[in-house]
């Protein structure tokens, strides 16, 4: 697509539309940017050098015609408000950052992309540390925390490992990996998408523009990814870690095997790698089966699988103290995601849980707590529903507080030799943080001041 003397309206100020902008000005077009921020917030967020170069807006303009050519969105912009109905309306196009960056890629770059409600970044960065290892040269970002328009400037050929949002998925019009993963679907975000159907579809997209030569990945025991899996154009390849499958990769007698083009190969034992829990191997078998598909050798595989120890705030183990185990799962952010961790550990478990909810029913996490977990502290904005949810479970050791410092240090007091304390909060950050990884952060910085504590 050629941008000259396009112009182009930027919506949202973030990573995303920074890195829009920077793609945009180089190829000639006419860019504005507009943010709900004040315009000192907005004059902070963008570098002088870009600000000097576009026009800023810090209120949503009119969309009329003639006005705008093309709308681009950052992933945290929804669809309905007003400058995005008005140019649906006079049939401007409006896409997303991820549509952008294909728009603008090398033909010798290719996209393995991944998707999912829960695993999306381990799978990522694992797959990237897999091709890595291959040799292969690679780059991960996308949902990741690098934005795709960004990668694809740095990386003319190559392979690009992008883990991709419902949010980034619901406006590609051409966006076509090469090799995608669709890991699980679960109810998530129906803040935003309003209906299961919506969000399900919306992560469908994925590999909707693939053709016959490209390949998607799906996890055979999620029902509903299994039944998407007959629309795909492309070569489908499951994955599966309660059975053994045909064609695809599983796991056999506590070994990871693939099995491709009627051939059968150990990759290695499940107990060689690093990464704990049931979700994880779904992860693991997920990266296998689309590293398998790119022509990587086993040997590479295996070689990442045993060094591989996942990535921050997921399951991230922070140090033991007194004993208690403390584990960062801030990237918890949904109840499917938090009982996945819960069901990681046969220790008693003192969980700290809560936060901004996403649209989420907190029932079978409700369960999961009364089986599993020993004490629970919550906090945030979600805390009441949380607390209704386990209370008509059964469970009674509730402790509520007002923040996270607050939580960590009556984790500390709760917790006994041989326990776990947990970050899973099911919710999201964003009433009291400005992202998970800021309240991962913390809470880790909390856990080391627990030694002086504990001295």
């Amino acid at each position: 697509m050629d941008f000259k003397n396009k112009k182009v309206l930027v919506i949202g100020a973030g990573i995303s539309g920074r890195s829009a902008i920077e793609v945009l000005l180089p190829r000639g077009a006419e860019v504005s940017v507009c943010d709900k921020k004040d315009r000192e917030e907005l004059l902070h967020c963008i570098p002088e050098n870009l600000a000097s170069r576009i026009k800023i807006f810090d209120f949503y303009p009119e969309v009329r015609k003639g006005d705008f050519d093309l709308l681009v969105l950052s992933p945290g912009v929804k669809l309905d408000i007003p400058p995005v109905i008005q140019a649906i309306n006079l049939k401007i196009p409006v896409i997303g950052e991820v549509e952008l960056a294909y728009l603008i890629k090398s033909p010798q770059t290719e996209i393995y992309a991944i998707t999912g409600t829960n695993g999306k970044t381990t799978t990522t960065t694992l797959l990237h540390e897999i091709l890595t290892a291959a040799g292969k040269p690679s780059i991960a970002g996308g949902n990741i925390g690098v934005a795709l328009t960004s990668l694809v400037g740095k990386k003319p050929t190559g392979i690009i490992s992008a883990e991709i949002s419902s949010f980034q998925l619901e406006t590609i019009n051409t966006f076509r990996p090469h090799i995608c993963g669709l890991l699980n679907i679960t109810p998530d975000h129906m803040d935003r998408h309003k209906t299961m159907e919506n969000y399900i579809e919306t992560k469908a997209k994925i590999f909707s523009n693939q053709k016959a030569e490209d390949f998607a990945v799906f996890n055979y025991e999620d029902l509903t990814v299994r039944e998407l899996s007959s629309q795909c154009p492309g070569q489908v390849i499951f994955f599966s870690t309660e059975r053994e499958l045909e064609s695809g990769a599983f796991i056999k007698d506590q070994t990871i095997k693939i099995r491709l083009d009627n051939q059968e190969q150990s990759i290695c034992r499940l107990d060689e790698t690093l990464l704990r829990g049931k979700h994880n191997q779904e992860n693991i078998l997920c990266a296998v089966a689309m590293a398998s598909a790119a022509k990587i050798e086993p040997e590479y595989i295996a070689a990442t699988l045993k060094a591989f120890a996942g990535v921050r705030h997921r399951m991230e183990e922070v140090m033991t103290v007194g004993g208690v185990l403390y584990i960062n799962d801030s990237k918890g952010t949904n109840p499917e995601s938090s009982i996945k961790a819960i069901e990681c550990f046969d220790n008693p478990i003192v969980l700290i849980a809560g936060g901004r909810n996403k649209g989420s029913k907190f029932d079978f996490l409700a369960k999961s707590v009364k089986s599993r977990v020993k004490d629970l502290i919550l906090l945030g904005e979600a805390k009441d529903e949380i607390k209704t949810s386990v209370m008509t479970a059964g469970f009674k050791n509730i402790h509520e507080v007002e923040d996270l410092p607050e939580a960590v240090v009556k984790a500390s007091k709760l917790a006994e030799k041989g326990d776990v304390v947990l970050l899973s909060p099911a919710c999201a950050s964003w009433d009291m943080f400005d992202n998970y990884e800021q309240r991962g952060d913390m809470f880790c910085d909390i856990v080391h001041t627990l030694i002086d504590i504990e001295k």
